[in-house]
């Protein structure tokens, strides 16, 4: 053997032993099976591979019966496979022997098919035929095609019903209901019930194929045998017949036998229901639990008792049993029901005291709504609120940097029927009123005519609007309204919310997801930061500065890399990390609100109010009078750049920035608040008018 050879047989055998034993044995098993076909078989091996084929039927059958649920069995149909592969083999390897040694004697195969033989055929060959035959027709017949049908029939419903069930799954998500842990094991499961039901589909095809089989190999050994008896050996007719028959019915027996139980195992597992219980406590609690159908089956066997020329004393035994056996399990029946209704009067006599699991934390995101609003809600009555959700908590999600929690969606009969009322933290920061079986036409401020309509506001933004009937959408939209469906309305107004107050949404929580995406790309940076240089509760509050100035999270390595620099020099102060933060992102701002063009237009503050701001930047106020005077003035400059399509930016000085941006952020909302050190070289900017 050369060295090649010997380091690639060493490298497999080594493979092998680090395998564990499970693993190892399936291929070596499919090995085995492999030999058997070519192989010649001692008879002692024959009974002993006979024996443990009928015991792994058994086994399949007990495990069938015992599984709570089909899908607690999932390898069944590799099982399946496996056993049928085994039986095939051994009916190859059997046909050999009895082919061969047939002319020997009874026991020429082994001890197993003989005794099968003998007891079956019983000195009559004609019956032991016509048993085996009848098996096989039992199996084919009945239980393989009606358990392959079975299985074809629930694999096609499976199949249709997946996507439903997916978008189910999805709107228990987006609603609350469950947690994206559990989502995803519902999504698991299904994927495992889809696969399963599809595999029991073709596995039943091997139990049918099986029976098939059983019936020509049948017919080789009875056929070859005579050949060969009479042809070979110089047996007589009556001899080889004798010989030969006795043979190929003890083994058509201990292979069909072990395929008769698969195929019931089959047909029992593939009509079981998923239940939190076995089969016999199913079908005690189901078929025996009324007691209604003993007394009337136990009446009717009573009755033919009677009758002269009937067998009286079985019917009359069995008729006494049935309502024996009705009698004690409403007696059962009664004596639960009594201690059912003793149990709450003396759970009454003690008071419950409240614990900490009666406290229901406030949702992060919440929506409320009327009775009349619950249609939206509901996907199978054609609600399409749930949808219009997902697609905002998307579409936030990747503007904003972090994933924005769901919308829990719960009804509130205290409110009207067409209210609606969004939540943060448990505090309501929107609410308004819907029509649902109306459309909201706005007015954009182009319309060339009126339509008929109830006046109202748009609930989001407070533009003027009508509530229109479908009828009317078509002429609403020809005359330059925008037309609205009311899900959209309500999903509109929860983007706006949540951009609005981005950093109440964002919590200690969302911070540490964050951290650990980073940690996918930047292990050194995210482990460095917290909680070696910074603790949670800082971080957090950095990223809720950002957010409440309607700076996005994306850049997450520039800005925690911002954060732990800055650590590291000695500030750990919220305010005075976050201006390092947005002077690292500066680009990032500045292409934010100018969106991508290399010209940035911007407000000045005059410099007598500079240096006034600057002399009292330490105090964080503003004198009332100044500040009422600045407010004023800075919502004059804001309306006056909103009308020319252009973005309020008023660039101060460094140290007043944090001061002026809470200020400005009441007064304009819509308008940001830069620093000079924020504003990137290549930034052209242009003067839009001076803050007096």
């Amino acid at each position: 053997m050369s060295a090649a050879q010997s380091s690639m047989n060493g490298g497999v055998l080594g493979r092998l032993r680090g395998l564990p034993f499970a693993a190892a044995a399936a291929p070596l098993l499919l090995l085995t099976m492999l030999a058997m076909v070519v192989l010649p078989l001692p008879p002692f091996l024959l009974d002993l591979l006979f024996t443990f084929n009928i015991a792994v039927s058994l086994m399949v059958v007990l495990a069938v019966v015992y599984v709570m649920r089909p899908l607690d069995f999932s390898v069944f149909p590799t099982i399946l496979l496996l056993a049928t592969l085994l039986r095939l083999a051994l009916n190859v390897a059997s046909t050999r022997v009895v082919l061969l040694n047939g002319h020997q004697g009874s026991d020429a195969a082994g001890k197993v098919i003989e005794a099968f033989g003998a007891f079956v055929v019983g000195g009559n060959f004609g019956v032991g035929i016509a048993v085996f035959l009848i098996l096989t027709i039992v199996n084919f017949v009945v239980i393989t095609k009606g358990a392959g049908r079975v299985s074809e029939v629930s694999a096609r419903f499976m199949l249709d019903a997946l996507p439903g069930r997916q978008m189910a799954i999805d709107a228990d998500l987006n609603a609350g209901s469950i947690t994206r842990e559990e989502a995803k094991h519902r999504r698991d499961e299904l994927r495992e019930e889809t696969d399963f039901y599809g595999a029991m589909d073709g596995a039943s095809k091997f139990v049918r194929g099986d029976a098939v089989a059983g019936l020509l190999i049948l017919a080789v050994n009875l056929i070859g045998g005579l050949a060969i008896g009479m042809g070979t050996h110089g047996l007589s007719a009556g001899d080889a017949a004798a010989k030969y028959t006795l043979l190929t019915i003890g083994d058509g027996l201990v292979a069909q036998i072990p395929a008769l139980l698969l195929a019931t195992a089959v047909a029992i597992l593939v009509t079981r229901l998923s239940r939190s219980q076995a089969m016999g406590q199913s079908v005690r609690g189901q078929l025996l639990g009324d007691p209604r159908a003993l007394i009337v089956t136990g009446s009717l066997l009573l009755a033919l008792g009677f009758i002269p020329g009937m067998p009286n004393v079985v019917f009359l035994m069995l008729g006494s049993a049935c309502l024996a056996g009705a009698w004690w399990i409403a007696r059962r029946a009664r004596q639960a029901a009594a201690e059912a209704e003793a149990e709450p009067s003396v759970e009454a006599e003690k008071p419950t005291e409240l614990s900490w699991d009666d406290l229901a934390p406030a949702d992060p995101l919440a929506l409320e709504i009327g009775y009349r609003l619950v249609p939206m809600v509901d996907a199978t009555a054609g609600g399409e609120l749930m949808g219009r959700i997902r697609g905002v908590r998307r579409r936030l999600s990747d503007e904003l940097g972090f994933l924005v929690p769901p919308v829990h969606v719960r009804d509130n009969l205290t409110m009207e029927p067409t209210q609606y009322r969004i939540l943060i933290g448990g505090a309501v920061v929107g609410h308004g009123e819907i029509l649902p079986d109306r459309w909201l036409a706005l007015d954009p401020g182009n319309v060339i005519a009126s339509v008929q309509g109830q006046a109202t506001r748009d609930p989001t933004f407070g533009m003027p609007a009508l509530w229109i009937e479908t009828s009317t959408r078509a002429q609403a939209q020809a005359n330059g309204y925008t037309v609205v469906d009311p899900a959209t309305v309500i999903a509109t107004h929860i983007s706006h919310v949540v951009q609005q107050n981005a950093h109440e949404v964002l919590g200690a929580d969302e911070t540490q997801s964050l951290l650990d995406v980073l940690a996918r790309s930047a292990p050194k940076l995210a482990e460095d930061l917290v909680p070696k240089t910074l603790p949670l509760a800082t971080v957090t509050r950095v990223l809720q500065g950002l957010l409440a100035e309607r700076v996005s999270l994306k850049n997450l390595r520039a800005i925690f890399g911002a954060m732990s620099e800055r650590a590291a020099a000695g500030t750990t102060d919220p305010s005075g990390l976050l201006a390092a933060v947005r002077g690292a992102i500066g680009r990032q701002i500045v292409q934010g609100i100018s969106g991508g063009t290399d010209e940035l237009p911007v407000l000045n503050l005059a410099p007598s109010l500079e240096r006034l701001l600057q002399d009292g930047a330490n105090s964080n106020a503003l004198e009332p009078g100044l500040a009422e005077r600045l407010q004023n003035a800075i919502t004059q400059h804001a309306q006056r750049q909103e009308a020319r399509n252009e973005p309020t930016v008023l660039l101060v000085p460094p140290n007043v920035r944090a001061t002026l941006a809470r200020f400005v952020r009441a007064a304009a909302p819509s308008a940001h608040v830069l620093a000079f050190d924020e504003i990137p070289d290549t930034t052209r900017l242009r003067l839009a008018g001076t803050v007096e």
